[in-house]
């Protein structure tokens, strides 16, 4: 039998719907809602909206003010208590006096992992972990992901007709799927801290990979995996808002490589087919504190990250057309010899977008 009583799931679900609210402006830090509660009466809410502002926690205090002292605070995160950009979160909450903190995860941050509940614990703080603590760890799948794995959560956008092509032969692929499903991808770019492609469809077709929704949204910071540098520098992948990164072999030539200055370049070496090491790819990008990693790319990408075991989700638009046996595949993958030595993956959600399907996946095993 839970532990916790329904009202305390419904206040603590608020929390996450209040935490969801920062998705697309807390990178790299986590997405925290946070509510108070005295008297069986909610007294505060808050929620982290971006990175280098008050925390979630900071947010609800201050909404509640002298009503804070003996609540209970609905946390989706363990409290901090170290002083980063911001103060500890922990300092605020006995500071205001508040009694209980009941937290849905603990925070794999080394400067915090348990710290924060020992220090609310050490001031006589009533501390609780565990409500809603899977809800919790599916709202930052990315930042759990950088910090015990040293690498983003991969999420591969395909978009595909029912017989799985991508484009006609000719590479015709504009547009396969509809307006509703095109207008979902945004979505899912604004809330990425990196959007990835390769050279091959920076050369067939010349993506931008901004978002385009909300109002004046963060742009993620846009990835080409570009071994042999062969995309042309005005490409609009290094033209729009916002910066851009190229990923090439250790001994590829810049001499005719000249981006705008707000395009970084990173050497990585070569894995065992000549092309970019793709791990070493994504531990660099984890280094520079990026949680979630959305990819579009062609079928050769996409079907070395699938050989590879690094995509962690698949976000698959299915449009109800066909195309035939001769339009291009989703991804290029090893040939099987065996049916048992098939990939396994399992659906996580599948619901209707306009007139297409998304159906979203991950490996069998998780």
């Amino acid at each position: 039998m839970s532990p916790f009583h329904s009202r305390e799931r419904a206040w603590m679900a608020r929390a996450l719907e209040l935490a969801w609210l920062g998705r697309d402006g807390t990178h790299p830090n986590p997405r925290v809602g946070c509510v108070l509660v005295r008297d069986g009466e909610v007294v505060g809410e808050g929620w982290h909206r971006r990175a280098g502002e008050p925390h979630a926690e900071a947010f609800a205090l201050d909404a509640a003010g002298a009503r804070a002292r003996g609540a209970t605070a609905y946390v989706t995160l363990e409290p901090c208590n170290h002083h980063g950009r911001t103060p500890p979160c922990t300092e605020a909450l006995l500071a205001a006096g508040v009694a209980r903190v009941v937290y849905a995860v603990p925070d794999p941050d080394p400067r915090v992992d348990g710290g924060g509940a020992a220090r609310l614990r050490a001031a006589g703080v009533d501390v609780v972990c565990g409500l809603l603590a899977e809800e919790a760890t599916e709202l930052n799948l990315g930042f759990f992901s950088r910090l015990r794995r040293g690498r983003p959560w991969v999420r591969l956008k395909l978009a595909a007709s029912l017989d799985g092509r991508t484009a006609l032969a000719g590479g015709e692929s504009q547009w396969i799927t509809s307006e509703a499903a095109r207008q979902d991808v945004q979505c899912w770019r604004a809330q990425s801290a990196a959007i990835l492609t390769g050279v091959g469809t920076v050369l067939a077709d010349d993506p931008a990979l901004t978002v385009r929704v909300g109002d004046s949204p963060r742009q993620p910071l846009r990835v080409v995996l570009d071994g042999r540098l062969r995309s042309p520098p005005a490409a609009r992948v290094f033209s729009g808002p916002g910066e851009s990164l190229v990923f090439a072999l250790e001994d590829a030539d810049a001499g005719r490589f000249l981006p705008p200055s707000r395009v970084a370049l990173e050497r990585v070496s070569a894995g065992s087919d000549g092309r970019l090491a793709l791990p070493e790819v994504l531990r660099r990008l984890g280094a520079r504190q990026l949680n979630e990693a959305w990819v579009e790319a062609g079928p050769t990408l996409a079907g070395s990250l699938l050989a590879a075991g690094l995509v962690d989700e698949l976000v698959l638009y299915l449009a109800p057309t066909l195309l035939g046996p001769d339009a291009r595949p989703l991804a290029m993958l090893p040939a099987l010899s065996r049916l048992a030595d098939r990939p396994a993956w399992r659906i996580h959600d599948l619901r209707p977008i306009g007139p297409d399907a998304r159906i979203m996946l991950r490996p069998g095993g998780q």
